[in-house]
């Protein structure tokens, strides 16, 4: 039996993640701030429930303590995280982008999958198959975004797609560091979250395909790369 937790995973992609690995045979833990709404999920999809906050470490280290006393953990899908807005609800762009923004965006996208991956690193490592899965995204791609032919380009934002290569900079250095294990990063695509309040063109069930694809990757399988749905990423 594969153990599985996922991070974020009360609503949204997460939520969709755990519900495809539920029924691929998956113990699941989702992985939630609000213990209300963790609980209400975790009964409606059949999973665990453990109170995680990704910028808390009082949170993450009694998590790590639950999922050991059940048995440990075989998969970590580092899903968690925000876009910060500024005035009118608007992307902070290179004009508006203060430090601030910065810190909060990164407190949740980056020292958050540090926090968490750091202190769960023992389990994995007992593991038989370990693997951790970082959602990132496509707009962490520096190909893309300096490319102007590529849609991508025309994103204005700052602090998110800076948040998200530097994501995907950890996935290559864990990665490394971890040879038994298939770290990778990927990208779910535009998806309609509250992420994004409900803009995205694909769906949920769309969006986890490829979470729960390397999610599920063989120990034989690739590790330090940037995948989506079809296939490899630049960066």
């Amino acid at each position: 039996m594969t153990t599985t937790l996922i991070t974020g995973a009360n609503k949204g992609i997460g939520h969709e993640t755990a519900r495809q690995l539920i029924a691929a045979g998956h113990t699941v833990y989702v992985g939630a701030r609000d213990a209300e709404l963790g609980r209400r999920a975790a009964e409606q999809l059949g999973a665990r429930f453990v109170l995680l906050d990704v910028t808390d470490d009082a949170t993450v280290e009694a998590a790590v303590k639950t999922v050991e006393a059940d048995g440990g953990l075989d998969v970590l899908i580092n899903n968690a995280g925000i876009e910060t807005r500024g005035e009118g609800n608007s992307v902070p762009t290179a004009e508006t982008v203060t430090a601030d923004q910065m810190r909060n965006t990164f407190e949740t996208n980056v020292f958050g999958v540090v926090r968490v991956t750091h202190a769960f690193l023992p389990l994995l490592q007992r593991s038989a198959a370990p693997v951790v899965v970082n959602v990132s995204s496509g707009l962490a791609s520096l190909t893309h975004l300096s490319d102007p032919d590529h849609p991508a380009h025309f994103y204005p934002g700052v602090a998110y797609p800076t948040s998200k290569t530097a994501v995907n900079m950890l996935t290559v250095q864990f990665a490394k560091a971890f040879p038994n294990m298939r770290i990778n990063s990927v990208e779910p695509g535009f998806t309609k979250t509250d992420l994004n309040g409900n803009t995205g063109t694909q769906t949920v069930e769309q969006a986890a395909r490829i979470i729960v694809r390397m999610a599920q990757v063989a120990p034989d399988g690739p590790t330090g790369g940037f995948f989506d749905v079809n296939g490899p990423l630049p960066w």
